[in-house]
C-alpha cells in the first residue's frame, strides 16, 4: 500500500506555482540557505536559482532585492534577531529558521515596501513548508515580539 501524498501548502494547491512574490521568497530562502551552509558565491547561486525556477522578471527582481538586502545587512539583521530571541543564539538556530527570519526582518525593518503583517504571514508560511514542526510558532513569536516593540515606539 502506498503512503498518501504529503499535504501541499496553500501556495502550491491545484498544481499551480506559488504567487510571484512568494515564489521569489522561496528562491531567496533557498539561496540564503545554500550560501549559509556551503558559503557558495551568493550571486552565482541566486542567478542559477532564478533561471532554474524561471522566475518572472518582477519576481526575479524581488528575489535579488531580498538576497542582496539580507546579505548586505546581515550583521544588523542578526543583532535584531538576537535581541528578540535571546534564548536562541543565531548560530544555533536551524538554518532554515534563521534565514526565514532574516528575510522577514529585512522586509519589515529595512526595506519598508512590504506591509509588516504580510511579511510575517509569508515568513510563517515559509516556516510551515520548509521548517520543522515548531518553526512556524518560533518565527511568528520572534517577529511578533519585534512588531510589538516597533509599535510601542
Amino acid at each position: 500500500m502506498a503512503l498518501p501524498a504529503a499535504p501541499e501548502s496553500r501556495a502550491m494547491t491545484d498544481n499551480r506555482l506559488p504567487r510571484p512574490r512568494r515564489h521569489a521568497r522561496i528562491v531567496a530562502l533557498q539561496v540564503l540557505y545554500e550560501t549559509d551552509l556551503a558559503w557558495h558565491d551568493t550571486s552565482g547561486v541566486l542567478e542559477r536559482r532564478i533561471d532554474e525556477d524561471s522566475l518572472p522578471v518582477n519576481a526575479a527582481s524581488f528575489a535579488r532585492r531580498l538576497v542582496r538586502g539580507v546579505f548586505e545587512n546581515r550583521e544588523e539583521i542578526d543583532k535584531i534577531i538576537a535581541r528578540f530571541a535571546p534564548s536562541w543564539p543565531i548560530e544555533q538556530m536551524a538554518v532554515v529558521d534563521r534565514n526565514i527570519l532574516r528575510i522577514a526582518v529585512f522586509e519589515i525593518m529595512l526595506e519598508g515596501e512590504t506591509p509588516p503583517k504580510v511579511a510575517i504571514d509569508e515568513a510563517v508560511e515559509l516556516a510551515k513548508v520548509f521548517g520543522s514542526d515548531n518553526s512556524s510558532r518560533f518565527v511568528n513569536g520572534v517577529l511578533g515580539s519585534i512588531m510589538e516593540t516597533a509599535n510601542a515606539r
